[in-house]
């Protein structure tokens, strides 16, 4: 059996590691950042089509895109929160020097998923404002077209 030994922040293991976490605490955040952007998309070309028709109950199909996407934009924010949360626990374990070779390469997201869903959901000043800014605007064409 392999014996366990303390590394240090010069280890390229250990820099792998870190390097790894940070991208995917990234891509995360880019994920985040991608669903606005298909939320402000998808809502707009519903409106547009609203718009030209003229048939203010469609107005309200803009809606749908806008919850599900808040909801993933939630998830992703979560997984981003929970990595950020273990690259933290895995740095203070550098410095303190507890770091071992089981610690390497086992990138999981800490905390509940579903708990930091729904914190991201009703919390998170990225993300609910911006999806209720979108309802706004989507309710607010649905009355002006009515």
């Amino acid at each position: 059996m392999a014996q366990e030994s303390n590394l240090d922040h010069e280890s390229s293991a250990v820099q792998k590691h870190i390097e790894i976490t940070q991208d995917v605490i990234t891509r995360m955040a880019e994920n985040s950042r991608a669903c606005k952007i298909w939320c402000v998309t998808l809502v707009a070309a519903v409106l547009v089509l609203v718009a030209r028709t003229g048939g203010p109950g469609h107005a309200l199909i803009a809606l749908a895109p806008a919850v599900v996407l808040y909801v993933l934009d939630a998830y992703y924010l979560s997984l981003e929160r929970g990595f950020r949360t273990s690259y933290n626990a895995f740095v203070n374990k550098i410095h303190s020097g507890q770091l071992s070779t089981t610690d390497l390469y086992a990138i999981v997201p800490t905390g509940s998923v579903v708990k930091g869903v729904f914190w991201a959901m009703f919390r998170s000043f990225s993300v609910l404002p911006f999806y209720l800014v979108v309802t706004a605007t989507v309710l607010l064409a649905w009355l002006l077209v009515l």
